[in-house]
């Protein structure tokens, strides 16, 4: 069977399992990690909470509707990235891989995606960007997993633009497609999870210190929104500066073994501007 050949055809094709695939993706694993952190913040892990203040129901509910209307935004412009591979302007890596090629392939994938978010993150924060593009996620001042997909349409496009920017560069076997989309939705739910995942000394470790934690992105929200734009590593934060001075004392004083009286880390006043 030909496959269609216009972006209407194309739509009538991929719309309903674009949007189904999306938002499964987001509610499970969104779910996964609110999970984790409800029957850890029954043990002795409580302590971990990165910050004082709750999460309300007026942030769960704006999050919620707003990955809706992320999940909308990715599947509308998934109809012209499809229709571009139909029409072989973009390519899939159809050959068979080893385990190492895969590997390679995944982790080129992962590097180029954080260095893209940081850049776009960075770019977002900018005055005359902020406002259309980022503010809106920033109404969330304490993050759980369901922020991850809490974006403004401006915003929720560019995130979505690094896939055919990729694919236009680097023609990619669909098995690494689908691992690097799980990986990536939980790596922003574990970062938006509001209670400190990662082990004691992660963020001091010679080597562990360059992968990101929950704390690193918390206080991005909660505590300077001028740092920690990474997000699945440090490295460019701590190459440009743009690392918050405090984060390993924070990582450490919110993953210290708990006391009877060991406070909560707090938040500064929430900032509406860049």
């Amino acid at each position: 069977m030909a496959q269609p050949t216009t972006l209407l055809q194309t739509a009538q094709d991929i719309v309903v399992s674009s949007f189904t695939f999306d938002m499964a993706r987001y509610l499970i694993a969104a779910s996964l990690i609110a999970g984790l952190v409800w029957l850890l913040r029954r043990t002795r892990w409580a302590s971990r909470k990165i910050q004082r203040r709750e999460a309300t129901r007026a942030d769960l509910s704006r999050e919620v509707f707003a990955a809706i209307r992320t999940v909308i935004v990715y599947t509308v412009m998934a109809v012209p990235m499809v229709w571009a591979f139909r029409h072989g302007y973009l390519h899939e890596y159809r050959e068979p891989i080893g385990a190492l090629a895969f590997g390679g392939y995944l982790m080129a994938m992962v590097l180029a995606h954080d260095t893209w978010f940081y850049w776009s993150h960075r770019a977002m924060h900018t005055r005359p960007l902020y406002r259309a593009f980022h503010r809106f996620h920033h109404l969330t001042i304490t993050p759980t997993a369901w922020t991850a997909y809490s974006f403004a349409i401006p915003e929720a496009a560019v995130m979505f633009l690094f896939m055919p920017v990729w694919f236009a560069l680097v023609p990619t076997p669909v098995p690494v497609v689908f691992t690097f989309l799980a990986i990536m939705i939980l790596r922003n739910c574990m970062g938006h999870a509001g209670l400190e995942l990662h082990p004691r000394g992660w963020a001091s470790h010679p080597v562990l210190k360059w992968i990101s934690t929950t704390t690193h992105h918390d206080m991005h929200h909660g505590t300077s929104y001028a740092h920690n734009y990474g997000f699945y590593f440090t490295w460019w934060d701590k190459l440009m500066g743009t690392e918050h001075p405090d984060y390993v004392a924070t990582f450490d004083r919110v993953t210290a073994p708990a006391t009877r009286d060991q406070p909560f880390t707090t938040s500064a006043p929430p900032q509406t501007t860049a």
